[in-house]
């Protein structure tokens, strides 16, 4: 697809995200309405798979050529391929829905050779859009009209800085284990051994994190546990504002899409690099089971 075509594929995602944010700004979610996925953490709702057969319908219908991955009706056998596919979350923060805390999002992505090339994320409820072609860079719309992202490109400063996370649904074993160690040694003064960096955010959606991280309104999001669908689209978004997406293990810079490891970067003028293996260096020898085949 030329540079063109991308454009007007984005444009067509924005149409669907908003579709989709409709149906679920409609949405009385109740008790009545909530399945339990893995756990009580991990839930999902009728309006979470009808927001998905839309946005599957819509874009199946322009777009019949391309795959589709959509969280509700995955298949981990067949997972992302190198075929330009869609990878949609209908929902991401479906907790914040449920709970009626207005950090919701609709996040479309469309990668190529699992590359993040296309990117949407929508809020139906604070009516904010983030979106991103590869090459043609990032911007986001509010109430104060259409903005180019970053907003800023200031210095990163680890001690300094503002940082997303998230529990996940895995409360015991060495997932857990990994997010108490690194958690409590972001917020422990050096005096107690920790890192002591200004401040924590949990907020409930990976997608809006790294589109705030895209932004600059956080320095990092880091979080492991995550699907494809939670960070393809917002990964375009980063990547074309100007900051970088790594492995939420230490070492590599270069993550897959699908790796479920994330650490996200905000633009920065310099020290992103330094910013990173800071991070790595909190983590240490310690690791998640993620990117090994879980039950």
């Amino acid at each position: 697809m030329n540079q063109r075509d991308l454009q007007k594929l984005r444009l067509f995602l924005v149409e669907v995200a908003q579709e989709a944010g409709l149906l679920i700004n409609t949405a009385q979610p109740s008790a009545s309405t909530i399945d339990e996925k893995k756990n009580t953490t991990d839930i999902v709702t009728e309006t979470d798979r009808k927001a998905e057969a839309l946005i599957r319908k819509r874009l199946q219908d322009q777009y019949p050529q391309f795959s589709f991955v959509g969280e509700e009706s995955f298949d981990s056998k067949s997972g992302v391929s190198d075929e330009p596919t869609f990878i949609v979350d209908p929902i991401d923060g479906t907790s914040n829905f449920v709970h009626g805390f207005p950090e919701v999002c609709v996040s479309i992505g469309f990668v190529i050779k699992k590359q993040p090339t296309v990117g949407v994320v929508y809020n139906p409820f604070r009516n904010e859009l983030w979106a991103a072609t590869r090459g043609q860079g990032a911007f986001f719309c509010g109430v104060n009209g259409k903005q180019t992202l970053p907003f800023t490109r200031s210095s990163l400063e680890f001690e300094k800085a503002c940082i997303g996370l998230e529990w996940g649904s895995d409360r015991e074993g060495p997932n857990f284990d990994l997010n108490l160690h690194v958690f409590t040694t972001l917020a422990r003064t050096k005096r107690t051994g920790g890192r002591f960096v200004n401040s924590l955010r949990f907020t409930g959606s990976a997608a809006l994190a790294i589109c705030r991280v895209a932004a600059g309104q956080q320095d990092a999001f880091w979080e492991c546990g995550s699907w494809a669908w939670d960070v393809a689209a917002s990964w375009c978004i980063l990547t074309e504002a100007g900051g970088i997406m790594v492995d939420g293990h230490p070492g590599e810079w270069s993550p897959p899409i699908d790796g479920r490891r994330y650490l996200a970067v905000r633009p920065a003028l310099e020290g992103q690099k330094e910013f990173v293996e800071q991070f790595w260096s909190v983590i240490g020898d310690k690791r998640s089971a993620y990117g090994k085949v879980l039950d």
